[in-house]
């Protein structure tokens, strides 16, 4: 891919599992299925489709910049808005990549902003002779992509959410909950757009374009999804459970220490009165002249020590 122009992709298949490069600058062929990528973001994209006499309806969804997966009949062809996950260098996977394809009576035309690694390789088996042969074959596999590389997603979340299940069995601490939270809002960013790209690829699967082999691993590539849906469900319940296991463990530690504090305020408080009694300063205080007044009242001081922890063992206080 040349990903310093606003072409991507301009192919026609030779329905022998190749393609040749054919020139922008000529209308897209009438006889010869083509496959033609653009960075819609880019001006010379728009005024492209508009020199091939694309619908205006067709130009404004292919240029779109927010879209949510589905699939639906607009002029004539069929427009696909298709997500994939975002595995570049340094980006997070949730942060995903929108793909739209509009498949015309001889070809396709897809739009993005930023490369997806599954039309690279799509690109690159058209190159090797080791491509799709036809229209629906494209759709099939660029689909069939999209869904593999989530797969590898939600394995790696799945394993983050079992690392943290271990960690919390050795040392639930704290720190563990900013990386659930992680995981838990990664699950629900991806499920906002796996579960209407289930829906459209749904509606692919009846399409009449898509039959035989083509249908099959539509068929194929939804139950994969429904699957990854499921999978995705579970780590999020999974990573929610394991958060209230760590709030949980910490309240408990917290309410420990309190109960702690709790017991000695207790065991303190007739200690308390008694040295704020015998501490005022008047007249007529009991041991004042005594030389072993002191030593009297630490006695007493024990024994009422003694008689509060007596009467909270039997309370079961402690």
């Amino acid at each position: 891919m040349n990903e310093s122009h606003w072409l991507k992709i301009a192919l026609t298949l030779d329905g022998q599992g190749g393609a040749t490069g054919f020139d922008a600058q000529a209308r897209l062929s009438e006889t010869s299925p083509y496959w033609v990528h653009l960075d819609y973001t880019q001006p010379q994209s728009e005024q492209w489709l508009e020199q091939q006499s694309i619908p205006p309806m067709v130009i404004t969804a292919l240029t779109a910049s927010e879209t949510r997966p589905r699939a639906t009949e607009v002029a004539g062809g069929l427009l696909v808005y298709l997500r994939g996950v975002n595995l570049h260098p340094g980006a997070r996977p949730e942060d995903m990549i929108a793909l739209r394809l509009w498949v015309g009576p001889q070809g396709v035309i897809s739009t993005q902003k930023r490369t997806l690694l599954s039309l690279v390789t799509v690109q690159e088996e058209l190159d090797a002779g080791e491509g799709v042969v036809a229209i629906p074959g494209l759709v099939t596999r660029l689909v069939d992509q999209l869904i593999w590389r989530m797969e590898d997603v939600i394995e790696n979340l799945e394993s983050e959410v079992e690392d943290c299940a271990l960690s919390i069995e050795e040392a639930p601490t704290i720190s563990l909950t900013p990386r659930l939270s992680q995981i838990r809002r990664r699950s629900i960013t991806l499920r906002r757009f796996f579960a209407p790209q289930r829906e459209a690829l749904i509606k692919l699967q009846n399409e009449a374009m898509f039959t035989g082999g083509d249908a099959l691993l539509l068929r194929e590539a939804g139950d994969r999804l429904q699957r990854l849906l499921e999978d995705l469900d579970a780590a999020r319940e999974h990573a929610t459970l394991l958060q209230e296991e760590v709030f949980s463990v910490q309240n408990e530690a917290i309410n420990d220490r309190m109960y702690l504090l709790a017991m000695i305020s207790a065991l303190f408080l007739p200690l308390g009165f008694l040295t704020g009694l015998f501490g005022i300063n008047v007249g007529g205080l009991p041991g004042v002249e005594d030389p072993a007044g002191f030593w009297w009242f630490m006695a007493g001081i024990g024994v009422v020590s003694v008689g509060v922890l007596v009467w909270m063992r039997k309370r079961r206080w402690l």
